[in-house]
């Protein structure tokens, strides 16, 4: 009798699920026939959502189709609606609105995460973001259509919402975006707006003073305590009443879970992640397992969690799809561990900042980390040949760079 695992979702815990699934599959000489292993996803292809703050947006997709060829993996194109723990079936809607139902044997919730968006006065409306392909695709197009508009210094400002890790990256990705688009004797200004005291309060002391000192390199300016209280067509509001004219607004200020995991009997965190067991199986609802952005998992035995970052989501994937195969073919299932943890922060065209460790060690800066940058956002995240063997080549390991 053939059984299935079907995986929601297709981006980097998705594609990992989905491989390390079919990897044990043909490790213990069991055909597709026996055991179907289906990823659902709106495109066979995953977004390479790290690079989405980078120049051509439209062109940060990688497709799937040869390597779900190569390994087996069938594909089914839709998007999720509902999922049913108690029948073990998922609602799948077609582009064209039709409904059809799948059921599963296990479940492999990859589904990602959204941009959180809070509700400030204005912000759906005037607001962009770069958290999706299509919100990336968005701003470059307005970004571009800036220089068909009179010159201004509204025209010629960049607001960033958020000091974080995202923030910082798009923040120092704009000044020389905009002198491209307006010319490079353009008076460009980008400013950075967030409630924290400082920047990448989450990265802690040791790399600030490199942050702080490129930010000022390029020109970034920073308003540090306060928050952006309304916005509006012209520009935005500050909670303390300052005023700053920008005609482009980014949102970059944190990330949620996708709803899907709203539907499950489980525990959520305030991120919406499903408080998962070691071997990432969803309590409560024994043959589904959460994984990647869904899943608030333990990386170590000294209490920390995986971060939503496509590092930690694709071993949280290779180990969600290994277990879900384990588990159906009666072997044991293993506990996800990942105990090493680095951080490579781009800062503009010609530095980033390498860090390791939970404390943010700072281990390499300027152009040796952006070199470093370079080679994961280009070469290491990205899926695998469309190839068995390579494509099954150390997919429990998920590599992280480390130095």
């Amino acid at each position: 009798m053939s059984r299935n695992i079907v995986i929601i979702g297709s981006g980097f815990a998705g594609m990992m699920a989905a491989l390390g699934a079919s990897r044990l599959r043909h490790e213990k000489g069991v055909s597709p026939d026996e055991l179907a292993i289906t990823v659902v996803s709106p495109a066979p292809e995953m977004v390479i959502r790290p690079r989405l703050y980078e120049r051509n947006p439209e062109q940060m997709v990688a497709p799937l189709t040869e390597l779900f060829a190569a390994t087996d993996i069938n594909y089914h194109q839709g998007s999720v609606e509902t999922i049913d723990s108690t029948a073990s079936t998922i609602s799948v809607v077609a582009a064209d609105g039709s409904t059809t139902t799948l059921p599963y044997d296990r479940l492999v919730l990859a589904a990602g995460s959204d941009g959180f968006a809070p509700p400030i006065p204005g912000l759906s409306e005037f607001g962009f973001a770069a958290t999706q392909l299509a919100e990336a695709v968005e701003l470059d197009r307005h970004l571009h259509a800036l220089a068909t508009k009179p010159a201004s210094p509204a025209r010629n400002t960049v607001v960033v919402g958020g000091a974080g890790f995202t923030g910082l990256e798009v923040a120092t990705e704009m000044p020389g975006r905009l002198r491209e688009i307006l010319g490079e004797d353009a008076d460009v200004r980008v400013i950075i707006v967030d409630r924290s005291e400082h920047v990448a309060p989450a990265m802690g002391v040791e790399p600030r003073p490199f942050i702080e000192e490129r930010l000022h390199a390029l020109g970034v300016e920073t308003r540090m305590n306060v928050g952006i209280a309304a916005l509006d067509e012209n520009g935005v509001t500050l909670g303390n009443g300052d005023r700053i004219e920008a005609s482009t607004v980014i949102w970059s200020a944190g990330m949620r879970a996708s709803p899907l995991t709203a539907q499950l009997p489980a525990e959520r965190d305030n991120l919406g992640r499903i408080i998962v067991e070691p071997d990432l199986r969803v309590p409560g609802a024994g043959n589904i397992f959460a994984t990647g952005d869904t899943a608030k998992a333990l990386t170590d035995g000294e209490g920390n969690y995986a971060a939503m970052s496509c590092q930690h989501a694709r071993r949280l994937g290779a180990f969600a799809g290994h277990n879900a195969a384990a588990d159906l073919l009666d072997k044991p299932t293993l506990p996800y561990d990942q105990p090493v943890y680095v951080t490579c922060l781009d800062l503009g065209p010609d530095a980033a900042i390498f860090t390791r460790g939970w404390d943010s060690q700072v281990k390499i800066t300027g152009a040796d980390a952006k070199a470093v940058k370079k080679e994961i956002n280009e070469v290491w995240i990205y899926p695998p040949a469309a190839e068995r063997a390579a494509a099954y080549e150390n997919v429990l390991t998920a590599r992280t760079v480390d130095f």
